[in-house]
């Protein structure tokens, strides 16, 4: 894998984590201000734009590798996402919560590997 290659992995990873995020927020603001604010719709626009970015450099990163190659660094959004949503939508980080998405993100690791 050249560093270019890793990049857009880490690009493709990043807007699926800020993607998640996002929508999350804008999803919590319609319940407060409905669809039709600004609120709602800045949100939800961003949060499309990171989730289409995310899917074209994943075809593309699927064009070049394998599918086993990928997958794993798409177990490590479930842990990424945890933790993001803790520090930035300020959600409540248990100690389950912690290890089901830990042995999820492993499980997917082990199974790429075999």
């Amino acid at each position: 894998m050249t560093a270019i290659s890793f990049a857009i992995v880490l690009i493709a990873l990043i807007g699926h984590v800020a993607g998640e995020l996002v929508l999350k927020k804008a999803m919590d603001a319609s319940n407060a201000v409905g669809f039709r604010s600004r609120k709602f719709g800045a949100p939800f626009s961003a949060g499309i734009v990171f989730m289409t970015v995310q899917f074209f450099l994943g075809l593309g990163l699927l064009q070049r590798y394998d599918l086993s190659f990928i997958y794993p660094f798409q177990g490590l959004s479930v842990i990424l996402i945890t933790f993001a949503a803790a520090i930035f939508l300020r959600e409540k980080l248990t100690a389950r919560l912690t290890l089901g998405a830990a042995l999820i993100s492993a499980g997917i690791i082990l199974v790429s590997i075999s």
